[in-house]
């Protein structure tokens, strides 16, 4: 099924140093590897609130932004991108962390609710939809809901980080295939991966 070409690809997670390891900023992690791929380093673009880059790969424009106005206020950077450079909801990914996946897991989504994710409330708010793409890396549960705001902000162990690099890895394999319109396929891909 062909679908919206992507255009923009968003990382959520928290600026600094203090974050950087963090569950939290799993989608983060996963543009950083991006930006490796296309070989585009981010910059920072202070009318965006944010570090961005354009790049071509594999024949296609693509732009790519970190929001760094932490991760509750998400959705005033994406949404200044998008109207720049008039992206709609269906053209974007956003990638972050999923607390009902566990690590070495990554799944594609298309819309939905935000799941009581902040940064997705506050993008859902800002563009006026929920209509655009997500990647959800998994980083599991720490199994008390009390416990949730610690953990997300907490550092990943190493054994877990590597399962979550894997998955995020496979993701960007996948992403090919989302980039032409084709998400079944990038779909079907990235959820037969199962982390060893």
């Amino acid at each position: 099924m062909q679908t919206e070409p992507l255009k923009l690809v968003v990382g959520l997670g928290n600026p600094g140093p203090k974050y950087a390891g963090t569950r939290h900023n799993a989608g983060l992690w996963f543009l950083e590897m991006l930006a490796r791929e296309t070989g585009q380093p981010l910059r920072e673009e202070r009318k965006f609130q944010g570090h961005h880059c354009k790049t071509h790969w594999l024949g296609t424009d693509l732009h790519l932004l970190f929001p760094t106005t932490f991760m509750n206020r998400s959705g005033q950077s994406v949404k200044a991108v998008a109207d720049f450079f008039k992206i709609a909801p269906e053209s974007i990914l956003v990638a972050h962390d999923e607390l009902d996946l566990p690590p070495g897991t990554a799944r594609f989504k298309q819309g939905g609710g935000h799941g009581g994710h902040n940064g997705l409330r506050d993008m859902v708010r800002h563009l006026g939809s929920s209509d655009f793409r997500r990647l959800r890396v998994g980083i599991g549960h720490p199994g008390d809901s009390k416990q949730v705001v610690n953990y997300v902000l907490s550092t990943a162990g190493k054994q877990e980080t590597t399962a979550i690099e894997a998955a995020l890895d496979e993701a960007i394999r996948a992403l090919p295939d989302g980039l032409k319109g084709d998400w079944s396929a990038a779909m079907n891909r990235l959820h037969a991966y199962r982390y060893e």
